[in-house]
């Protein structure tokens, strides 16, 4: 059983790193030494702390003719080994977003409350009632039940463990509120309020129901004025450029003459307008980067928005909800409307983002007293229906 070497590394950028190297043998019996990189002494201060962190990782090495409940991990220590091989910059499998989301739950809920129990004693009833007595909404909780799940699937994978007691915790993610819609005429009243560049921003958010990252990540070689589509092909997210949400997502978007000619006029006036260049650049950072659009939000449209009267509180997906919700009002297909918001299932469209609006509400509630108290005599000769009284009932 071997114990490794773990080496402090000095680098030219940044904070020293802690490195832990090992040696293994090929099918053919040759030797082969491996590093990682467990982290910087900023997050590990000492060797001590450094060597407790790869305590999975040596778990795994020496695993081989083992029995692997003989190495009793903790929860954090199975963290630590998940982080070094799933959340690593070279690992691909998950986005740079779902990355951050997922060390920030392990080190705010997770390992705090967790950190020191043993895998074996970990109880699915105990982790219900912790999840349900978090201050968080139901949907983060459902996130961190979802991760501490992948955390024991993750041990089973790689032989650390035998079973997942998470599998079945009980966590809803029911929403407290109902997202916000818009209607047409507070769009409308919004798109006059706003300069032309967050005029064509909320116009192309509105008329295309693209996600924040899509929007932003657009550069003008994706617009292609004259077959009047977009293409999405990249997504940007916390500032780093990376593949976009789903398969789906890559499809083409159609864009509006409309949305085309105000984004020609964009265009024309500002300083980025290269193929190349970002769409919608930042000045600060001299066009290498995008705006930010949470910026763009609280400093010009929420402002703009509360001067024509809009009292919602809303961000940029709510641009999606409403993209949604209106293409179900004029009656679009479920199958055009899952192509143009480039979901992966149904479910998706109609559960999560679709909602009725209070017009298309009051024409389906007529519809149907029309058929309960409809005022004609059929063929057969029978009376006229009428409503029946609940004193006449009686």
């Amino acid at each position: 059983m071997q114990q490794g070497s773990l080496i402090k590394s000095i680098r030219k950028r940044g904070p020293d790193v802690w490195q832990f190297r090992w040696a293994e043998k090929d099918p053919q019996g040759k030797r082969i030494y491996r590093k990682r990189v467990i982290g910087t002494v900023c997050q590990y201060s000492d060797a001590d702390s450094a060597r407790t962190a790869v305590t999975g990782l040596l778990t795994e090495i020496n695993a081989n003719g083992l029995r692997r409940d003989s190495f009793p991990l903790t929860v954090k220590e199975v963290c630590n080994h998940f982080e070094q091989r799933e959340l690593t910059k070279d690992n691909i499998w998950r986005s740079y977003s779902t990355k951050k989301s997922y060390k920030a739950y392990l080190n705010r809920w997770i390992i705090p409350n967790w950190g020191t129990i043993r895998l074996s004693e970990v109880r699915t009833i105990q982790v219900e009632s912790w999840l349900r007595g978090l201050p968080l909404a139901k949907s983060s909780c459902a996130k961190i039940r979802n991760l501490f799940s992948v955390l024991f699937n993750h041990a089973c994978r790689h032989e650390l463990f035998d079973r997942n007691p998470i599998r079945l915790v009980r966590q809803g993610a029911k929403r407290r509120t109902v997202p916000s819609v818009l209607t047409p005429s507070e769009i409308k009243s919004l798109l006059t309020g706003l300069g032309l560049r967050e005029r064509t921003l909320v116009l192309l958010a509105a008329s295309t129901g693209l996600r924040q990252s899509e929007l932003f990540g657009l550069k003008w070689c994706d617009i292609d004025f004259a077959q009047h589509t977009m293409n999405v092909v990249r997504s940007i997210v916390y500032g780093v450029v990376g593949p976009c949400k789903t398969e789906s997502s890559q499809k083409p978007v159609p864009a509006h003459p409309a949305v085309l000619e105000e984004l020609d006029k964009w265009r024309e006036l500002c300083r980025y307008n290269k193929s190349s260049d970002w769409v919608f650049a930042s000045r600060r950072h001299r066009g290498r980067k995008p705006i930010w659009g949470q910026a763009i939000l609280r400093k010009y449209i929420r402002p703009a928005a509360q001067k024509v009267g809009i009292r919602k509180q809303f961000g940029w997906h709510t641009f999606r909800h409403t993209y949604s919700t209106l293409l179900r009002s004029v009656g679009t297909e479920f199958k055009v409307m899952q192509e143009l918001l480039r979901h992966s299932s149904f479910r998706s469209t109609l559960d999560v983002y679709t909602q009725a609006i209070s017009p298309a509400k009051h024409a389906a509630q007529a519809a149907v007293l029309a058929l309960v108290f409809t005022a004609e005599t059929n063929t057969t000769g029978l009376a006229q229906t009428r409503p029946v009284s609940a004193t006449a009932a009686q």
